[in-house]
This record gives structure tokens, C-alpha cells and sequence, in this order.
């Protein structure tokens, strides 16, 4: 539906050019749209939408070609970085991205994501971490915190019986093949502006031929946690961000000198995001 803008106003808001003008299927109170919307904006201020190739895998994260205007490759579940690596290696002209849920990055993929992040592939991964296995009933997922309750651990998960939470994002921040690291939130309208930063400097670095880069994004399941939506979003903001703390975890590009882009195209600044919340550290 095309809308005409009356002359001499400002428009303040608008749907991005890459965000596809469809109703969402998400459940109410659903992050994802969240997250399609920063990576649109973002992919489109950039200048990269002809010329990016996703990768979504199965879970929630597989609709992401249903609202974003770029081309995408479906991968079987937890492979997309292999897939994104295969892209990469016969088009080097493309910008590479996966779109992946935590059941998927986390659980069946961790092979997978591992060493695309140690061989430092030039890859972008956004990282969308709800705690649960939202499409297939609510079961406990890798990234569960300890005491939630899930179809598969009704009475909380137990250290002692079901591991502890994997804390992904920290343990790929260790490898040098990872050029940057940052986790963010859609819990409220900072954080939103907070995780579009890390997305756009997480596409520069892979314009700048720096490395592996990944943002994790802590999002809220309604329907899978069993609340309503705005219970949900407090307990994002008051429990899960404090167990996995937004903010800049590693970033290797403050001192790492640019390689060489694989391809002539779109190009970016270098330079840290301004106001972020923390400060990077080499873990």
C-alpha cells in the first residue's frame, strides 16, 4: 500500500524498503519482527540488499524470507553457517548472512557455528536467543536458564539433571577467528537502538574483510514461556538480561588492521559504535 507524504512533511517513521509489507505469523508479543525490522533497516542504509545472500535455517528464524526483501538460502537445521560458508567461497562478491534461533545456533548447529567462527570466515550471524524451543512445543533449549520451567523440564531446569545454560556468544568471543561480538535486546526502545548499532558494525566488519562477526539478540517467547507479552518483556529486562548481559564482548577491529574486501561494492566506516553500553574486552 503506497502512502503519499504531504508536501513539506517529515517523516519520522516508515516501514523500511527491505521489510516486506506482509502480516506476521509470529505469535503475539514475538521478538522476531523486532529483529527482521533492525535487519532491514540496517542491510538497507548499508546499500546491501542486492547484493546480500541469507541463510535461515529451520525453526521460527526459517520465516526470515518471508519479510525481508533480500535473497535467501533455507539450510537444513543448524547448518547455515556450512551453507553460508559454500556461498561465500563461490561468491565472494556477496554479503553473507545467517539468521539463526537459539535451538538451532545453540543445539544442533554448534559444530557448525564453531568453526565458521574459528576459521574466521567472513560471515555476519544474528543470533536470536528466546531460551526455548519456540516452533516445536516449548521444550528446554541450550541457552534455557537455570530454573525455567519448559515442557521438557516442568519443574525448572536443574544444573545437577540438565546442564547449565551455554553462554554461546562468550565461548565463540574466545576464538581469533571472531573480528566481533555483541550481545543486545529488544526489550525496550534503547535497547532496540543499542542492538541496531551492533548489527550495522557487525556488516561493516564482514565489508571490511575483518572476520567472523556475531550479534546475539535476547528476545522474548510469550506462548513458550507462558506469559503474556508484556511479562514477558519484564522478564527480559529484570531475569535474562542479567543472566546474559547486553553489550560489546569482543571487538578485535580497534586494533586489528582491515584486510583487503573480497569484492568491490558497498563500503563502510570503520570504528566502535557510539554509546555503547560497555566496553569491549578481549575475553
Amino acid at each position: 500500500m503506497s502512502v503519499t507524504i504531504p508536501e513539506g512533511a517529515r517523516v519520522v517513521f516508515g516501514r523500511p524498503e527491505l521489510l516486506l509489507d506482509r502480516t506476521t505469523h509470529y505469535c503475539p508479543g514475538c521478538g522476531h519482527g523486532v529483529v527482521h525490522r533492525l535487519v532491514a533497516e540496517v542491510l538497507g542504509e548499508l546499500g546491501l540488499g542486492p547484493r546480500t545472500i541469507a541463510v535461515a535455517p529451520v525453526g521460527c528464524a526459517v520465516f526470515a524470507y518471508e519479510y525481508l526483501g533480500v535473497d535467501f538460502v533455507e539450510a537444513p537445521h543448524g547448518r547455515a553457517p556450512a551453507v553460508a560458508t559454500g556461498i561465500r567461497r563461490v561468491r565472494p562478491e556477496a554479503f553473507v548472512l545467517t539468521y539463526q534461533g537459539d535451538g538451532d545456533l545453540a543445539a544442533i548447529g554448534t559444530g557448525e557455528i564453531v568453526h565458521a567462527a574459528a576459521r574466521g570466515e567472513l560471515l555476519t550471524a544474528v543470533f536470536v536467543n528466546n531460551g526455548i524451543y519456540g516452533m516445536t512445543g516449548g521444550q528446554m533449549a541450550p541457552t534455557t536458564l537455570l530454573g525455567q520451567r519448559s515442557t521438557s523440564t516442568p519443574l525448572g531446569r536443574e544444573a545437577s539433571l540438565h546442564g547449565y545454560p551455554v553462554p554461546m556468544t562468550e565461548m565463540l568471543a574466545v576464538l581469533p577467528g571472531v573480528a566481533y561480538a555483541a550481545r543486545g535486546s529488544v526489550a525496550d526502545s534503547v535497547a532496540i537502538g543499542r542492538t541496531k548499532r551492533y548489527l550495522r558494525r557487525a556488516c561493516e566488519v564482514q565489508l571490511e574483510g575483518r572476520g567472523f562477526a556475531i550479534v546475539e539478540v535476547i528476545s522474548n517467547c510469550p506462548v513458550g514461556w507462558g506469559m503474556t507479552p508484556q511479562a514477558s518483556i519484564e522478564r527480559l529486562k529484570e531475569v535474562v538480561a542479567t543472566a546474559y548481559p547486553p553489550g560489546v564482548i569482543v571487538d578485535r577491529t580497534a586494533s586489528a588492521p582491515a584486510a583487503p574486501a573480497p569484492a568491490a561494492g558497498a563500503t563502510a566506516a570503520g570504528g566502535a559504535a557510539p554509546g555503547e553500553p560497555d566496553a569491549p574486552a578481549e575475553r
